[in-house]
């Protein structure tokens, strides 16, 4: 069994990590760890788990020197600048971490202070981290004793884009995208408030987003750096998140359909959308899978390439329970399977 410790259990991304630890055959979930909600019930900060074992559980103190004793990974579901102080002391008590949040993204360490607006004081984990995107890293993430789960936003247009980027002319790519809610994490404020979000659209973080500097790098490693200009916007919905991306390409490949299949033929979380189907959110609801699909005006050179995905699975949870099952040894599958919610 692998023992894991989860902190941060009481946020939106943590409770969806241990509806799927919950499930998981291969995992025995241990010290369960939140800032603010410390002393409370698991079940009395997420009721889903009212009536179970786990339900149960008191949330402890985010004590890093005790929380990863005993353990095999902490998935650490936290604010950014926590992860810092956090993933040094879990590592040097032999507990591996999945990082959830921003803090081991990006590998520049002065591109971090300009995004996040704080200092990284472990750098040297910053260039040993693994970006945790499976599509690209699996070989490395496999061997990680640290990994960076990537954003939701930038796994959406990492897994749009990635069949694309060899055919690509050297121009910017604009990424625009829209997610829900959930997204913003489980605080309280009032942009955030039904009143202020419920039939109503709006962009935010335009050309200041922090997810545009790791969009950009996921796509250097992939061996095609670009300039990305990418917009989000919040819709009035509490999860499930759409990338339409735009791509000028040098010429029109022979076949794009087939090029996106055979991109992710095997990929057990990646769905390929046939040349009359579009992505929908709704039907992403609670699964760990990313659906693409790809779209090309000839007259333009253009091509319009689409991500959707649950922002919170396999934006989030799910992805970095698909990552802790690679660091294992464990079938990249196990524990995510489940059917999606929606329709």
């Amino acid at each position: 069994m692998i023992r894991v410790v989860v902190a941060g259990a009481s946020g939106y991304s943590g409770g969806e990590l241990l509806r799927i630890l919950a499930g998981h055959p291969e995992v025995e979930i241990g010290r369960l760890a939140a800032g603010e909600q410390a002393g409370k019930r698991l079940a009395g900060v997420h009721p889903r788990f009212r009536g179970t074992e786990l339900g149960e559980r008191v949330l402890a103190e985010s004590d890093w020197n005790a929380l990863g004793e005993g353990a095999d990974v902490a998935f650490l579901a936290l604010p950014h600048g926590h992860a810092i102080t956090a993933a040094p002391r879990l590592l040097a008590q032999g507990c591996r971490v999945i990082d959830i949040g921003a803090d081991f993204r990006l590998r520049d360490p002065q591109q971090y202070t300009r995004w996040y607006g704080l200092e990284h004081s472990a750098v040297d984990l910053l260039h040993e981290a693994v970006y945790g995107l499976p599509e690209v890293f699996r070989p490395r993430i496999a061997e990680a004793r640290l990994v960076a789960n990537p954003g939701c936003y930038p796994t959406a247009a990492a897994l749009a884009l990635l069949p694309l980027l060899p055919h690509a002319a050297d121009e910017a790519i604009v990424v625009d995208a829209k997610s829900g809610v959930s997204g913003a994490g489980r605080k309280a404020s009032l942009e955030y408030a039904f009143s202020e979000i419920d039939e109503s659209l709006r962009p935010y973080g335009v050309l200041s987003h922090r997810h545009t500097p790791e969009i950009a790098q996921t796509l250097a490693f992939a061996g095609a750096p670009r300039q990305v200009v990418f917009t989000p916007h919040l819709i009035p919905m509490i999860r499930g998140l759409l990338a339409t991306c735009y791509v000028r390409l040098e010429e029109e490949p022979e076949d794009l359909q087939a090029l996106y299949s055979e991109r992710y033929r095997g990929e057990p979380f990646v769905t390929v959308l046939g040349p009359d189907e579009l992505p929908v959110t709704g039907s992403l609801r609670g699964v760990n899978r990313c659906e693409v699909a790809v779209r090309y005006d000839a007259e333009n050179r253009l091509a319009v390439a689409f991500g959707a995905l649950d922002n919170l699975v396999k934006g989030a949870a799910g992805q970095a329970v698909q990552n802790m099952n690679l660091m294992f040894g464990v079938d990249e599958r196990t524990g995510l399977e489940a059917a999606p919610t929606g329709s």
